[in-house]
């Protein structure tokens, strides 16, 4: 059994269907996000083919979602999921087009922000492993 808490359980539900869903939709070519994506690797990894990178980063979102369905996997998925929300952050730092002023985030910047909920599910996950 993954869990006896049902908040527990709808925390990974909720991790899972996101970053398996937002991952799939980068390895199939239709992330409504490939362009930010796209711009910050530009200014990051210039070096990196940006068709290779979004297929692998898709992935990667995929495995963390499926990571924090399987017992005893979950510190893991939270190492990767750090890494993820880093990552996913910088465009607020780094791109102007987040914001359209002071405050005042773009459609793609709430997309960003609204990482702030996923982040509190994953500590929730996190605390509730501690032990084990």
């Amino acid at each position: 059994m993954i869990t006896k808490n049902p908040s527990l359980l709808l925390a990974r539900l909720a991790l899972l269907v996101v970053y398996f869903w937002f991952g799939l939709l980068k390895v199939l070519g239709m992330s409504p996000g490939s362009e930010m994506v796209e711009k910050i690797l530009g200014m990051t990894m210039p070096f990196f083919l940006f068709s290779t990178f979004i297929i692998l980063f898709g992935l990667f979102e995929m495995l963390i979602g499926i990571l924090f369905l399987i017992p005893k996997w979950e510190k893991f998925a939270v190492g990767l999921f750090a890494l993820h929300m880093f990552t996913t952050t910088l465009p607020l730092f780094f791109m102007g087009e987040v914001w359209t002023s002071m405050f005042v985030p773009t459609l793609e910047g709430q997309y960003i922000v609204k990482n702030l909920a996923l982040i509190a599910c994953a500590a929730c996950i996190y605390t509730s492993t501690r032990n084990d």
